[in-house]
């Protein structure tokens, strides 16, 4: 297939690279690329910076086992950062700003000059500042340079036989807060929680769980609504996000959507 050919070039002459994965299938193409192209010499490496679900956390360690690349995990606490904690319209510059910090300091430690990540084509389109910052410390985009939309992306995963190839995108749980709305910890393990019951009661494949204070907005894809009508399920859910003091639970009728919660609130 020519598209992950181009990707696995892209490597080529590189002597060796950092891959920033996450856990989604972006990241983990390049990463499977570069580590086609370099072997050893690839590495990936996932920040573990508490707003990370622990589900992305197991699907980076399990996609890396999967390639045969090898693993670093940084660890730090994003909620330590003031800037990203006031959750304004630019949280996601603050966090990966923050991000490039760490990485930068892995890759002069592992000797590495080359740091790349999983944004692709359609990222382009779409307001990421969080891409910015990571473009303003050097970070690289193989996906970007060698033409792949997120739908090449899935078309060649589920090609090479990636098993995360029809994985539903996810980001990190602070955007489930409005921004203007304060991020915490108590708030971030509410979400978590709340998304992961969804899951397991109804079996959905994608959703959010939109923090609005005494108030929660679930959101999953549009095909999947008519799952959530099950009452006796549902009452389970009411009784269980109430004892996380979600007191009201409204279901999006729009279904879930990039972005949606990029607004100020008062």
């Amino acid at each position: 297939m020519k598209q992950i050919g181009d990707l696995v070039s892209w490597f080529h002459g590189k002597e060796k690279a950092l891959v920033a994965l996450s856990g989604g299938v972006d990241s983990s193409l390049v990463a499977y690329a570069a580590q086609k192209a370099l072997d050893k010499q690839a590495i990936a490496v996932t920040a573990d910076y508490k707003t990370l679900s622990q589900e992305e956390l197991e699907s980076a360690k399990r996609v890396c086992q999967e390639i045969g690349i090898s693993h670093i995990v940084i660890e730090y606490n994003e909620l330590d950062n003031p800037d990203f904690v006031k959750n304004d319209q630019n949280r996601c510059y603050h966090c990966r700003t923050e991000l490039s910090e760490h990485l930068l300091e892995l890759s002069k430690k592992e000797k590495i000059d080359l740091i790349v990540d999983g944004t692709n084509l359609d990222d382009l389109t779409e307001y990421r500042p969080g891409i910015v910052a990571l473009k303003k410390n050097g970070v690289q985009s193989p996906l970007v340079e060698s033409g792949f939309t997120k739908a090449d992306v899935r078309n060649v995963a589920r090609a090479i036989g990636l098993s995360i190839h029809d994985k539903p995108s996810n980001s990190c749980l602070a955007s489930r807060i409005p921004w203007g709305n304060t991020v915490t910890a108590e708030k971030l393990e509410r979400i978590e929680k709340s998304e992961i019951m969804v899951k397991q009661l109804f079996g959905v494949r994608q959703v959010r769980v939109r923090d609005f204070g005494n108030s929660a907005s679930i959101e999953v894809d549009k095909n999947e609504i008519n799952m959530l009508d099950d009452e006796k399920k549902m009452d389970i859910l009411k009784k269980y996000m109430n004892g996380l003091k979600f007191y009201e639970l409204k279901i999006d009728p729009n279904g879930y959507r990039p972005g949606k919660l990029n607004v100020i609130t008062d």
